[in-house]
């Protein structure tokens, strides 16, 4: 805010509570406005842009996905679009191998118990599970990652310190396939292979399959019951991309029916309205957390600032630190 504020030429209008901006709001206030920060939770559609009018510049998502904005709208206005980053690159890479070890290895399960009042007895095998790194009965443990940007390698290179022996990956099928990035990713983090794979090979093979593909339609339910059915029995789904990305019925009863071992979620579709009756929320080997991928102070505050330099710059007709391409995504 003091980014905004020091600008004696900007007039800020700010929503006033630590929450979601209510859509009545911003519809009642955006009218006239030169430019605008947003969330991900607020969806930037034709509604919104005519009720701001003509002379809106840009708009400024304090978010990595820009799934909430209908880029064709921007286009034909000629708004330009800041986004957010690598800034929660880290952040979002160290949630998904917590949640990657916490459905693994019943994390959720036994908080349960404890929290319940219910600390078990030991017994050899008791709340066993399979375990990231490999071992003597498991020498080599495949990590998989749908969709392969800048998160997905830096989840990568922590799970490679585990102990990970191989990655696969499934990416854009528009892009092709960069070999050199492969083999450096292999050397670098001591891998016996780095890979490109179709979808039925990425199910297949992973033990543990992290989504980070970015939402909209076409990666609808790209996890459906399909790909989940030929996942192996001990493997782990982690979602820390967009809830629409998975079929959270059909992980239900994956989970249910012990398709897979265990799913780590910080996203589910339809959030908030995840409640205890939730078919996810039941199962005890999904671990759920509320969309906090990116909550250190470090990388909320990076993307507050980032979000602030990319409205600034927008408004002044400059080059913005992080603009998308709307050209090459309509």
């Amino acid at each position: 805010m003091a980014i905004l504020r020091k600008r004696a030429d900007v007039q800020v209008t700010v929503w006033p509570e630590d929450r979601t901006c209510e859509r009545d709001w911003l519809l009642s206030n955006i009218a006239g406005a030169d430019g605008v920060i947003v969330l991900f939770t607020d969806k930037i559609n034709a509604e919104l842009l005519e009720r701001a009018g003509p002379q809106l510049k840009v708009v400024s998502t304090m978010s990595v996905g820009y799934d909430h904005v209908s880029l064709g709208e921007l286009y034909k206005r000629k708004v330009r679009l800041g986004y957010t980053p690598d800034v929660l690159t880290d952040a979002v890479a160290d949630l998904s191998v917590m949640l990657a070890l916490m459905a693994g290895r019943n994390g959720g399960a036994g908080i349960t118990l404890v929290k319940d009042g219910q600390w078990p007895e030991f017994a050899p095998f008791f709340m066993c599970g399979p375990q990231l790194s490999s071992s003597s009965l498991a020498p080599t443990r495949t990590a998989g990652f749908l969709g392969f940007g800048r998160i997905a390698q830096a989840t990568l290179k922590r799970v490679a310190a585990f102990g990970v022996t191989h990655c696969i990956y499934s990416g854009n099928p528009s892009s092709p396939p960069d070999t050199a990035l492969e083999v450096h990713l292999a050397e670098d983090h001591r891998l016996q292979s780095v890979r490109r794979v179709d979808l039925d090979v990425l199910a297949r093979e992973s033990d543990v399959l992290f989504v980070l593909a970015p939402g909209g339609e076409k990666t609808y339910h790209v996890i459906d019951e399909k790909f989940l059915r030929k996942m192996r029995r001990h493997s782990v789904l982690v979602n820390t991309a967009r809830g629409t990305l998975v079929d959270s019925d059909a992980l239900a009863m994956a989970l249910r029916e012990e398709w897979i071992w265990g799913a780590g979620l910080d996203v589910v579709e339809g959030e908030p309205n995840v409640g205890a009756g939730h078919p996810l929320v039941k199962e005890p080997r999904c671990v759920i957390v509320p969309h906090i991928g990116s909550a250190t102070w470090e990388t909320r505050v990076d993307m507050a600032t980032l979000a602030a330099k990319n409205l600034l710059a927008g408004l002044s007709a400059e080059s913005m630190p992080a603009e998308l391409d709307l050209a090459s995504r309509v």
